[in-house]
């Protein structure tokens, strides 16, 4: 009997080893990123769609009528303000300049009759001689062919610019634009389509344009559309081809008035042209910088997307209670800019926050500022690697 008890006690303690072995551990809470709210300094770039222009496109138009006698430029050429585009034929123009010559010619001579008149009718009816109405008769042809004389000028003067309108020359320094006409082609001055265009292509004009919330923001952290202008840091464009232009531009001006059915203003950038890289007519995209000083910065993946809203997970009494933020997007897919919903010192989860349920037990796995945690998680890979 006592051995049979021995038996029993000796199992009993085997069966109570092999459980105590066997009891699970128990798990604690999860362990996360705990991430401490600070401020930082951050310099954004923002694209915008952007369309490229001449200082000056001008279109070329004739002034008078005739066949193209002489083409003296080429597609593509650079040309001097006053340099000759076209030559318009000018017989014409120089007959009527020759006609307009000899009746401003018959004309003085009518004046020099005229007056030769009055004199003499003054003379007599100075010795009564002849009548006040025959000095009067005299001095009214003298008016008269005064009149005529100066007619006959001003017709002399627009023969004289018209002869002048069949030279076309550049009102600019620029690069000559498509040629449709070619010597032989009959043009006029209501002609729709242009001779040519000239381009000022030494300073390009980059146009773009921002919403409204933009504008206004701008214009708050300046001060004013004035302020704006002066202090707004330099931009960058990017070709069509994805190169970036080697050299930078400044706003030069800012539209005054918003687009009712777009909802934009429209800012115009300058870009130096050296090189001829630039043409009109292109596109690109306008990178403007955006510093922000003293901003809250917080990891896109610290944040989760609820109905349009974005939240994030506090670190309160050991367990994770959401809280919606309001964030500036911005465009490097890493980072969003707190503008509320946050102050310096919270402890927020900075990692996983998708993953994350109201009131879920979590424990610290590292303790980090939100500025300071990429560069360590930098260093982390680095050491991996």
């Amino acid at each position: 009997m006592k051995e049979r008890l021995v038996r029993v006690a000796a199992a009993a303690c085997a069966l109570a080893a092999v459980g105590c072995g066997q009891a699970p551990v128990a798990t604690g809470p999860a362990q996360y990123a705990i991430i401490e709210v600070s401020t930082a300094s951050r310099e954004i770039p923002s694209t915008y769609s952007a369309t490229v222009r001449g200082r000056q496109d001008i279109d070329i138009y004739p002034q008078v009528g005739g066949t193209i006698s002489e083409l003296c430029v080429t597609e593509g050429q650079h040309v001097s303000k006053g340099q000759t585009l076209f030559i318009i034929d000018q017989v014409p123009y120089k007959a009527q300049l020759q006609t307009a010559e000899a009746n401003v010619a018959a004309a003085k001579a009518a004046v020099a009759t005229a007056r030769l008149n009055y004199d003499s009718r003054k003379e007599l009816f100075a010795k009564n001689v002849v009548s006040k109405f025959d000095l009067s008769t005299a001095e009214n042809s003298l008016l008269s062919a005064q009149a005529q004389l100066a007619q006959a000028e001003a017709q002399r003067v627009n023969a004289a610019n018209s002869l002048s309108y069949t030279v076309v020359k550049a009102p600019t320094a620029g690069v000559v634009g498509t040629l449709p006409y070619r010597a032989g082609a009959l043009v006029s001055a209501s002609m729709p389509r242009p001779l040519t265009t000239v381009s000022d292509n030494s300073v390009m004009y980059v146009y773009f344009s921002v919403n409204e919330n933009q504008l206004l923001d701008l214009t708050r952290r300046y001060g004013s559309i004035d302020e704006t202008l002066k202090q707004m840091p330099a931009v960058q464009l990017q070709l069509n081809d994805g190169t970036f232009y080697d050299e930078p531009g400044r706003i030069e001006s800012i539209s005054g008035v918003i687009d009712t059915s777009t909802g934009t203003a429209q800012l115009r950038a300058a870009f130096p042209n050296r090189n001829g890289l630039l043409h009109s007519g292109s596109s690109g995209t306008v990178i403007l910088p955006n510093t922000y000083e003293n901003c809250i910065v917080v990891p896109q993946g610290a944040t989760f997307e609820l109905q349009d809203r974005v939240f994030v997970y506090k670190y309160i009494d050991g367990a994770a209670k959401s809280a919606a933020i309001e964030v500036e997007k911005i465009n490097d897919g890493k980072e969003y800019i707190v503008r509320s919903g946050l102050k310096v010192g919270d402890l927020i989860v900075g990692e996983g926050a998708a993953m994350l349920r109201e009131g879920t037990p979590i424990a610290p796995k590292q303790a980090a500022s939100a500025t300071a945690q990429a560069p360590a998680a930098q260093t982390e890979n680095a050491k991996e690697e």
